[in-house]
């Protein structure tokens, strides 16, 4: 009975050890991915292939200069990683290594709302219209796919580039995937709601027409005021300001952050679009 339970806990303390020490290297591999580092650790893996291939047919002079590899391998690799190892106990010293990738998406959500609210602000004071649509859960890759594709990283400066005037990309919708600018000059469906003003113009019509048939969120800004709106679940929100705006981003795009709903406006005023 003793060993049984001697047994049990050697094998409850491997599978504690085994388990440990995989996701210690899953962490790694995800401080590195994306990194030069994925490179070099493809090379070593082709190295250690060589090396078995060599003992399998027996290629001595093949072994030999593989064996040497290996052998100084270890300082290689410390040269070689030293950017990405200084990282990694960086962060152990933080002690915030066990969960960056949590942390990380919180820190690409803010990101990608001070670009838009730094690209919005640029362009409303400048009277440069724009129409920014934001996925969410409902996927609206059936629109993106009207427009030119971009698939380029989002930021203040190139999404404030796309709507400058004379330039080919500027007419239509930039639809914005996660941290990701999918498609610029994209179609839109215009709302056909009669409760509308009639003074606004084709983009907040555009910006309504999305928000009717998905759970997306539109920006738009317009050309002639400069004022900034805001559409979703077919509710416009007018003439919002930096404060407003990134409330609006912060509900709809962030987790578990709760604020008071702003009432939107369903018609009236002058903003066009």
């Amino acid at each position: 009975m003793l060993d049984g339970g001697f047994d049990l806990l050697n094998l409850l303390r491997i599978g504690v050890d085994i388990a440990l020490v995989w996701y210690v290297l899953y962490k790694l591999i995800m401080l590195i991915r994306g990194t030069k580092a994925i490179q070099l650790l493809k090379g070593i893996a082709v190295v250690l292939v060589v090396w078995l291939l060599s003992i399998l047919f027996n290629l001595q002079t093949i072994q030999w200069i593989t064996n040497q590899a290996i052998e100084w391998g270890l300082i290689v690799i410390i040269i070689l990683f030293q950017p990405e190892l200084r990282r990694a106990l960086e962060q152990l010293g933080r002690g915030n290594i066990f969960s960056r990738s949590a942390r990380s998406e919180e820190e690409i959500i803010e990101q990608n709302i001070d670009a838009i609210i730094q690209s919005c602000n640029y362009m409303a004071k400048r009277r440069i219209g724009a129409l920014i649509s934001i996925e969410r859960e409902t996927g609206i890759g059936d629109y993106a796919e009207t427009g030119i594709p971009i698939n380029g990283k989002l930021t203040h400066q190139l999404l404030t580039n796309i709507f400058t005037p004379n330039t080919p990309l500027h007419d239509g919708a930039v639809i914005i995937k996660k941290e990701s600018i999918l498609a610029a000059a994209c179609y839109l469906p215009l709302s056909e709601s009669p409760f509308i003003s009639k003074e606004l113009g084709t983009r907040h019509r555009a910006a309504m027409g999305i928000s009717e048939v998905t759970d997306a969120l539109t920006i738009v800004v317009s050309e002639e005021t400069g004022n900034i709106s805001c559409t979703k679940n077919g509710e416009l929100h007018r003439e919002l300001n930096q404060d407003s705006l990134r409330q609006i981003l912060s509900e709809n795009l962030s987790l578990n952050i709760k604020t008071p709903d702003k009432k939107p406006e369903k018609q009236g005023g002058n903003t066009n679009g």
